[in-house]
Parts: structure tokens; C-alpha cells; sequence
């Protein structure tokens, strides 16, 4: 079995039983709800005790629950540009503002990345009588360039200089 089979055999699961992935989540616990849900489509890999969960909760085989637990080889957008209109808007985000938040991020930390390893994100419905709003917080850690070869008083990682 492939990864993505067992993705697509979890969603026909959920979908047969009506559950939500409010309910999975509650179910399985122990991690954040996203990391629950992105391990179930095939972008994270749930720990050891969380995929026991996930094989008892939807009837999966050893082999299934040790594949929950397996690193996955990560990017599941099937083409660039994405096609899928919500999906396509984070990436129109990244587009627009992409470079502005470089700017301000690296202006702020110095010359580095804000992490996707070591990462916190959030969902939440923001109520608003013109329409509830999705707010989205995402937390990365900063991880500086290293200046390898360095010499003559150049700094080893380029966080703002004083």
C-alpha cells in the first residue's frame, strides 16, 4: 500500500461513518488538531501512541498504524499553481506578500527563515456580521543562515546585527 492510499481509505472511512475532523481529533488527541489532520492526509506522521489511536478508531491494520507513524515525503499540491480556489488563495497570499514578509521578517531577525519544522499554527472562526472570517496564526521559529568559512569578525549565523 501507498501512502496516498492509505490517505484516501481514511477519508472514505471518515465520510462512511459521517465523522468530523473535530471528532478524529478528539479521538486520536495528544497533538495539535491540524498535526492530527495533516498526518491523516499524508503530511505528517502521527507518534507512536497517536497512531495506535488512529488504527483503533479506524479499524486499520498493523502495518496501516506503522505507516502512520512513518516520516511521509511531504507536498501534496498536484500542481503549481494550485487549481483548488482556497488553496489557490494561500498561494495568491504568498504571491503578494511573499517578499513583504521576507523584508519585514529579516529586517526584524536578520538574514534567515522562519521554520515550517518548528512551527505552531492555529485555526480559528472569527465571527463578523459582514461574514465570519478565518484567522490563521502561525508561529516558526527563526532560523539563521550560518556564514560558514567566516572570518575577520563576520558573525557565524546572520541574526541582526546590534
Amino acid at each position: 500500500m501507498k501512502r496516498e492510499d492509505l490517505t484516501e481509505k481514511l477519508l472514505d472511512i471518515k465520510r462512511e461513518k459521517g465523522w468530523t475532523w473535530k471528532y478524529i481529533q478528539d479521538e486520536i488527541g495528544g497533538i495539535s488538531p491540524i498535526l492530527i489532520t495533516a498526518a491523516c492526509m499524508g503530511q505528517m506522521k502521527l507518534p507512536k501512541a497517536q497512531a495506535k489511536k488512529a488504527a483503533e478508531l479506524f479499524g486499520l491494520s498493523q502495518a496501516e498504524e506503522r505507516m502512520l507513524n512513518e516520516a511521509p515525503y511531504r507536498g501534496s499540491i498536484p500542481q503549481m499553481p494550485p487549481t483548488d480556489p482556497l488553496i489557490y488563495r494561500f498561494y495568491e497570499l504568498v504571491m503578494v506578500y511573499g517578499t513583504t514578509w521576507k523584508e519585514l521578517i529579516q529586517e526584524e531577525f536578520g538574514d534567515g527563515i522562519m521554520s515550517a519544522i518548528d512551527f505552531n499554527m492555529t485555526m480559528e472562526r472569527e465571527p463578523n456580521n459582514k461574514g465570519d472570517r478565518v484567522k490563521l496564526a502561525m508561529s516558526g521559529k527563526f532560523l539563521p543562515y550560518k556564514y560558514y568559512g567566516n572570518e575577520d569578525g563576520v558573525p557565524e549565523y546572520g541574526f541582526k546585527e546590534p
